[in-house]
């Protein structure tokens, strides 16, 4: 058993940021830092586009704040709103004193582009490589300190909870096989999101909701769970991003005739100067609807993959192309064998973001005493129905170092809690006993996964009705029997990618559930939540957060919470009035 004061779970940005506040706000605290990915291999790195904050001498935090808003769909908490805002260009900067190197002006000030639903252009980049910079930066500079001690490679497969609140996890170390106790007197969560509950995602093969699911096993309600973005520009087949920088410098989207269809759609996007409030740069909710429309009308392109329509950026020329977009080029080249130089790329779209998570409350506190969440993971709730892009980098820098900073407060002020041996015990036989050598029936994991993912395309994509939520959650609870029955052929300790896979599960099919739930329950279009059966959206009835909880026999149960208004009634959805 390893005891540390702190616990983050989670090595990428909102994590590293964290553990980096945590230290620096009580230097004598330990942390661990528990990823079960090497922390630079953690999805921040792959963030292409950009990370938004005020800058611009023509910008305003207050502009910001209602770009923030009105992208919400007004389903954000508007303090904390105000909050990230004003922070967000104190954590840029902060990176950049650390190392970051951030695209520059000819004059050297920080270079901003333009990003959808933002009217104006505050979105800092390094090139089309932020992510990975970010968190070159942050790994860097958490090396810094030696309270720091990490633990790569070791999956958490349950969060410790004792009369006073959470006390650590039970750990799961991939190369060998060993399950340990690390204990704490707080607990950080920052483990992303969870995409891989869908078949065609963004998201790499580790975003299986493990955050989400341990904190929602363990009491704490998750929020707005239904709310599911995708983004319009991913390639076929694999998924992978084609970041929104490629239209934010001037890319195109068009249909099997060479129309740029979005002209036809209202995309809640007034251009009064074009240049910034082009077509393309739309919210992604209402882009990616658009896609399904066109292709409604028989304007999509018909592959192998699915249907497709085209971004054009050959009109950019190779220059721009490689001064500003060199990863996309390298992308296309590598995955569709084409050079968008001179050829249409191929997209479609693809699920990219979950704007519900972890319940947390300004500075990351969740519902259990010791627990806490920031990025991906949680929702605080600065993104509502629909995030804007490049405002998940900040809110994991602005959020991840005020969750250190509180879990810092707490672990400093609390005692050590009561002995939690049993439940360490317990947990390692479940692991040892149930799965390792219990599981022996016709099921295959891979099996029920694939059956999980296509339910949720079905029920809980795009577009959903009563029908389809219905289906999804019946067949929900087949698949929840169908795993327990499920086979595990690898019963060795080391790197055993099968029982893996088998405990992701298992968390995927807990999120997915709260998901389909929360879906049905919210009758009204909002968002990246559009109900076809409801397609009006209604704040006399669900102006509210959906919060979540286990319920008993292990349903979800769904209430509502008030959403936070300080200074912007809800209105129409608009960008740049």
């Amino acid at each position: 058993m390893a005891d540390h004061d702190v616990v983050v779970v989670g090595g990428g940005g909102a994590g590293l940021r964290a553990a980096i506040a945590i230290v620096q706000a009580q230097p004598q605290l330990s942390v661990a830092v528990v990823s079960k990915v090497y922390p630079m291999r953690s999805h921040t790195v792959s963030a292409e586009g950009g990370a938004a904050a005020v800058i611009a001498s023509d910008d305003s935090l207050d502009e910001h704040a209602y770009d923030t808003v009105s992208g919400s769909d007004w389903l954000c908490d508007q303090d904390a709103v105000e909050a990230f805002v004003a922070e967000a260009p104190r954590e840029l900067l902060q990176l950049e004193h650390w190392g970051c190197p951030w695209s520059r002006q000819p004059d050297g000030e920080v270079a901003v582009r333009a990003f959808g639903g933002m009217k104006k252009m505050r979105t800092w980049f390094a090139a089309d490589k932020t992510g990975f910079h970010l968190l070159h930066t942050l790994f860097q500079t958490s090396l810094r300190y030696p309270q720091i001690v990490r633990y790569d490679e070791w999956y958490v497969t349950k969060l410790l909870v004792d009369d006073a609140g959470v006390r650590g996890a039970v750990g799961l170390e991939l190369a060998g096989g060993r399950i340990e106790a690390i204990t704490g007197r707080a607990v950080v969560l920052c483990t992303g999101g969870c995409g891989r509950v869908f078949p065609f995602t963004t998201n790499g093969n580790i975003k299986t909701g493990d955050g989400m699911g341990l904190a929602y096993r363990a009491g704490a309600p998750l929020k707005d769970m239904e709310f599911v973005q995708y983004h319009p520009t991913g390639l076929p087949f694999t998924g992978i991003l084609i970041t929104e920088a490629a239209r934010a410098e001037g890319g195109w989207l068009l249909n099997k005739d060479g129309y740029r269809y979005l002209q036809d759609y209202d995309l809640g996007t007034p251009s009064p100067t074009p240049v910034l409030r082009s077509m393309e740069l739309g919210p992604r909710d209402r882009i990616s609807q658009a896609f399904v429309h066109e292709q409604e009308k028989g304007n999509a392109v018909d592959t192998p993959y699915g249907p497709v329509v085209y971004l054009d950026l050959r009109h950019l020329g190779e220059e721009m192309i490689d001064a500003k977009l060199p990863f996309v080029r390298e992308l296309c080249r590598q995955y569709e064998r084409i050079d968008p130089v001179y050829e249409l790329i191929p997209v479609r779209p693809v699920q990219h973001y979950m704007m519900g998570g972890v319940h947390t409350d300004i500075d990351g506190a969740t519902g259990l005493s010791g627990l806490f969440a920031a990025g991906e993971v949680a929702c605080v709730s600065i993104n509502g129905a629909n995030r804007l892009g490049s405002n998940s980098l900040p809110e994991c820098l602005v959020f991840g170092r005020r969750a250190g900073i509180a879990a810092a407060e707490y672990a400093a002020a609390n005692g050590a809690g009561r002995g939690v041996e049993a439940q360490v015990a317990d947990e390692r036989r479940r692991l040892e006993q149930d799965l390792l050598a219990h599981r022996n029936g016709r099921e295959r994991i891979a099996d029920v996964r694939a059956d999980m993912q296509h339910t949720m395309e079905g029920s809980a994509g795009i577009f959903r009705d009563t029908e389809s939520l219905l289906t999804g959650v019946e067949r929900l609870g087949e698949l929840r029997e169908r795993f327990e029955k499920a086979t595990l052929e690898d019963t060795s300790r080391t790197f055993n990618t099968e029982l893996v896979a088998a405990l992701e599960l298992g968390f995927m099919l807990d999120v997915a559930e709260t998901m389909v739930a929360s879906a049905l329950r919210r009758e009204e279009s909002r968002g990246a939540h559009q109900r076809t059966d409801f397609p009006r959206r209604d704040d006399a009835r669900f102006l509210a957060h959906s919060l979540v909880t286990r319920g008993p026999g292990g349903a979800p149960h769904v209430e509502y919470l008030p959403v936070t208004i300080t200074r912007w009634p809800p209105g129409e959805r608009v960008y740049g009035r």
